[in-house]
């Protein structure tokens, strides 16, 4: 089956998008604070230390959602709860970030967000459907 690359695909992409989000907030918050911009009256360096927070939190995220599932792929078996719902409120992210893409950043950022949804999703039920053919009692030990 196909749980291995499925998980190590989406460990890679994740692991892209947390480097990316960082970096574009690293870049934005930069962008801040040289051009000495404010917000209706708000410090333009509060804003710019914010930003870059803001970037090392979500990129954190997004690494450890790549850690949880690389793990299951060298493994070969479903995250343990913890990280299952890790995954989950990852993908809950990534499908409501879809949805606001569309209308925002366009067709193609839509699309992506959907892919990486998809990864994350097809690791979480194939890992799941292996841990229920174990649970699942054979004719040859029922009564």
């Amino acid at each position: 089956m196909a749980r291995r690359p499925v998980a190590w695909v989406g460990a890679i992409v994740l692991l892209a998008e947390a480097v990316g989000i960082a970096l574009l907030n690293w870049i934005l918050g930069s962008v801040v604070d040289n051009q000495d911009m404010s917000l209706a009256g708000l410090d333009p360096q509060a804003m710019t230390v914010s930003t870059w927070i803001a970037g090392a939190l979500i990129g954190g995220y997004l690494a450890l959602c790549a850690l949880v599932m690389a793990r299951a792929a060298v493994r070969d078996r479903a995250p343990g709860n913890f990280g299952r719902i890790l995954l989950i409120s990852c993908a809950v992210v990534h499908a409501l970030l879809g949805a606001f893409c569309v209308g925002l950043v366009g067709w193609a950022a839509f699309a992506f967000m959907m892919v990486v949804l998809g990864l994350i999703v097809l690791t979480l039920v194939a890992y799941e459907k292996k841990a229920q053919q174990a649970l699942v009692p054979t004719a040859a030990t029922t009564p």
